[in-house]
């Protein structure tokens, strides 16, 4: 079974920036089957950005402009480059491959 290790997260300032990482093991990488989502406290957990067979990539409303998913293949790892962070956007976030969940990572965005 593939294994999901993300990092990355952590306490940053209104306006700051974090990449998260997620990296998958295993000996065939299928990145368009991957993404990342969120979960903050009492709400549900939801989407953020992921990948689509094809290599397209989705985003909730509310990240599009501000959040990039990307991969390296020859890592096996996705990426989530965060810009221009909200207080909203203080969660665990949580890489997944279609099947599988990482542990998650916190994220919080606090002055």
């Amino acid at each position: 079974q593939v294994q999901l290790v993300e990092s990355g997260g952590g306490l940053v300032q209104p306006g700051g920036s974090l990449r998260l990482s997620c990296a998958a093991s295993g000996s065939i990488f299928r990145f368009y089957n991957m993404g990342w989502f969120r979960q903050a406290p009492g709400k549900q957990r939801e989407l953020v950005a992921r990948f689509i067979p094809g290599g397209s990539t989705i985003y909730t409303d509310s990240v599009k402009g501000r959040f990039t998913i990307s991969t390296d293949v020859v890592k096996h790892t996705v990426y989530l480059q965060m810009n221009s962070l909200k207080s909203e956007d203080t969660a665990v976030y949580f890489c997944n491959d279609g099947i599988r969940w990482g542990q998650g990572t916190q994220v919080t965005v606090s002055s």
